[in-house]
């Protein structure tokens, strides 16, 4: 009975690593696109916290944040944020840059 239990946390992690990458795909394109259609240049991308949510709406997910890299004159680099709630976009951050 143990070895089932192995299994199903062993197929538990796997999944949660393979949702992660998903996610972390979805973000990178969203960043992407978010970008050009501001007219900024981007850099990078990296996720800084990832953590189990709930809310009445939505139910149980799980909540990534993204820091970002961008320039908007080609020079200078600021950072952003993207939040993920699961596969769905919460919103973005961006801080105040120069053109």
């Amino acid at each position: 009975m143990s070895d089932v239990y192995l299994l199903l946390g062993f197929c538990l992690l796997i999944w949660y690593f393979w949702f992660l990458r998903n996610v972390a795909e979805k973000a990178r394109s969203l960043t992407e696109q978010h970008c050009q259609k501001q007219g900024l240049q981007f850099i990078a991308i990296a996720r800084s916290k990832t953590r189990f949510s709930s809310s009445k709406r939505q139910g149980i997910f799980i909540k990534c944040v993204f820091e970002f890299e961008f320039s908007g004159d080609g020079e200078s680099s600021y950072k952003g944020y993207l939040t993920m709630n699961g596969l769905k976009p919460a919103n973005f951050e961006l801080p105040p840059y120069k053109v």
